[in-house]
């Protein structure tokens, strides 16, 4: 059994997703009941074994990928004791889907007809994840013939695997079901399997009207339009439908280890993916409202959150402040993309309640602390409520609410607090505290939370809300973000490499976290800081390359080398849904795109440095219609389809 904090690596896992199914394989495609491999459904492993043989030999693999998101392929060859040289007559090609499905072909290139055995070998524990995770899933159960194949069951679940064609002979003591295969001169022979469980899934978020729009992209590049191609397919795949309100989606944060609900997350993927239409933030604020806090108290109007580890400086954060901080952020951002109104209208009401909580939560010095001992007030924290504050503000004003004027008092007295308390002076020039406790003392330690600080939010008529820092504090957080302890040259560290308690490949304490990378860059490039932006992109564009434009949620963050490749995290989620946002966000950050439907304008700030050379981007939704961009090699931008009356700002 292993320790309750450690998890079974997954780096080299092939893992197949489309919630609520996902499939974990190794590289041959054999399925042998070890670790987490299996065919999964709601958290529940329906099949840890699918075990082939031909001829009474297992394959010889030779290749597994994905095709996509939910579909992976396995190549593999079989020598028989009739092959007369080192060349394989026989190919077997396994399709492998996430929704349960896969479908083995076999291939004859011999100039005769063979008769080949073939056996597939099935078990299952019915172990949930985390029992799986925590080597506790118990051992195989005993099968019954069922149908054309096999049948688990117990006391809370069972799983079905049929077969077409049904096989000729199935012994349930081994889970065995056998064919005798006649394979004509270049003839093939295929068998489909089919797992379910008892009863019918939750309806996958890929199915019906997607949120997202189908964007494209091409340009000087190649990897670009690969990246944004699998880092929207990895994001669809992620989707699941409020079992409650199945018209509203939202993503899982990332598979293997968090199928679940996951508040911030759901609402870092919507914000980062407005390039791609309104829908899916619209859906994700509907179901987190649904679960605001109400009634009298303190914390009526939070959003419920499980706690998060912040790395060897700081006590753990709690989430779901971060994600009432963003609720009312991302709700006036969509409506400059183009939300329509009536959602607004809906939507105004919780993302009031949320910014009533703030201002209940704040205390006497203006800040807003930590509810857990030390009464920590941490720098991102400020700068979450700083831009809830002034597009809370606008918003209101806006929609004809009261309390706008209050909302940028507020944040004005927080903004001069911040630039006198929070900024640590030192002989490089000074830094951002990460943190300041309730007595004063400043927690001076550099990690990638700061970025949170370039990250100001879009106000109107094209313009970004002021951030935290003054002129000159900006610059210098800059530098050192574009400093080669910051930079590892694959993305932003979350924690400088001359800190104490770094380490490289600590989730919070010097990993790669592609979410603040993709902050860092863009909140970098906004504030007009190209080189530095353009040195992140171009490493988390690279290290996407390493990974099959499939971005993990982290990687290590050891200094690149000429010749290096970044190095896995074994236990980080691959696909994540806030990794798959940050690749979208990366891209689209670089065309500059600043709406405000409201007012029917558009306004184009495209990085001038045009780091990947022309991009054009096709696809995307701005005003609730079809908007097309291209940026040329000389960083310029040119509006090449938008909505009907929308004009072209400043």
């Amino acid at each position: 059994m292993r320790r309750p904090a450690e998890l079974p690596p997954v780096h080299a896992a092939l893992i197949c997703v489309a919630m609520p199914g996902l499939v974990i394989s190794a590289e041959d495609g054999q399925l042998t009941g070890k670790g987490l491999e299996g065919f999964y459904q709601s958290g529940r492993r329906l099949l840890s074994r699918c075990q082939l043989r031909v001829a009474g030999r297992e394959p010889v693999a030779l290749q597994g990928r994905l095709l996509s998101a939910g579909r992976a392929r396995f190549l593999s060859v079989v020598r028989t004791a009739a092959d007369s040289g080192p060349d394989p007559e026989i190919s077997v090609e396994r399709l492998r889907y996430a929704d349960g499905a896969e479908r083995i072909t076999l291939r004859s290139a011999a100039g005769r007809v063979l008769r080949l055995p073939v056996e597939i070998a099935l078990g299952t524990d019915l172990a949930d994840l985390g029992a799986v995770a925590a080597g506790r899933a118990g051992p195989e159960l005993p099968a019954s013939v069922h149908d054309s194949g096999m049948r688990w069951v117990t006391e809370a679940a069972q799983a079905v695997v049929t077969a077409v064609p049904p096989p000729e002979d199935a012994l349930a003591s081994a889970g065995l079901l056998c064919w005798e295969v006649e394979l004509a001169p270049g003839g093939t022979y295929t068998i489909e399997l089919r797992i379910r469980s008892d009863r019918p899934p939750r309806p996958p978020g890929q199915s019906g009207s997607h949120p997202l729009s189908p964007a494209r992209t091409e340009g000087d590049d190649p990897r670009v339009p690969a990246l944004l191609g699998t880092s929207l397919d990895d994001l669809r795949a992620l989707l699941v439908r409020d079992p409650r309100h199945p018209a509203d989606m939202y993503p899982v944060a990332g598979v293997p280890w968090r199928c679940g609900f996951a508040p911030a997350e759901m609402l870092w993927a919507a914000r980062m993916t407005l390039p791609l239409g309104t829908r899916l933030a619209a859906s994700v604020l509907r179901t987190l409202a649904r679960t605001q806090l109400t009634g009298p108290g303190p914390d009526a109007g939070r959003v419920p959150g499980p706690l998060r580890d912040a790395g060897p400086h700081l006590p753990p954060s709690c989430s779901g402040v971060e994600a009432t901080l963003l609720f009312p952020a991302l709700l006036a951002e969509a409506r400059r993309w183009g939300m329509p109104e009536q959602e607004v209208a809906e939507l105004l009401p919780p993302a009031e309640r949320a910014l009533n909580w703030l201002r209940a939560a704040a205390g006497e010095d203006g800040l807003l602390p930590d509810a857990g001992p030390g009464g920590f007030r941490r720098s991102e924290t400020q700068a979450h409520a700083h831009r809830a504050a002034l597009l809370g503000a606008a918003l209101l004003q806006e929609c004809g609410r009261p309390g706008g004027d209050g909302w940028r008092e507020w944040a004005g007295a927080l903004r001069r607090r911040f630039r006198e308390d929070f900024w640590v002076e030192d002989r490089g020039g000074g830094r951002p505290a990460a943190a300041r406790t309730a007595e004063g003392r400043l927690v001076p330690h550099l990690g990638s939370g700061v970025a949170h600080l370039l990250d100001t939010g879009l106000l109107g008529a094209g313009r970004l809300a002021p951030g935290l820092l003054d002129k000159v504090q900006t610059e210098q957080l800059a530098r050192l973000l574009g400093g080669p302890a910051m930079d590892s040259g694959w993305g932003l560290r979350s924690l400088g490499a001359r800190e104490p308690g770094y380490n490289p490949f600590g989730h919070r304490s010097g990993a790669v976290r592609v979410h603040e990378s993709a902050v860092a860059a863009a909140g970098l490039a906004a504030a007009g800081y190209e080189k530095e932006a353009s040195s992140l992109l171009r490493g988390v564009l690279d290290a996407a390359d390493a990974f099959g434009h499939r971005l993990p949620e982290m990687y290590a963050g050891e200094q690149r080398t000429g010749s290096g490749v970044p190095s896995p995290h074994p236990a980080a989620c691959r696909p994540a849904a806030v990794a798959a946002a940050a690749g979208i966000h990366l891209l689209t950050a670089l065309a500059g795109i600043r709406p405000d439907a409201p007012a029917g304008t558009v306004a184009l700030h495209p990085v001038s440095c045009a780091p990947l050379g022309a991009l054009q981007f096709s696809g995307l939704r701005v005003a609730g219609e079809p908007f097309a961009v291209r940026v040329s090699r000389l960083g310029l931008g040119m509006v090449e389809e938008a909505a009907g009356g929308l004009q072209l700002g400043v």
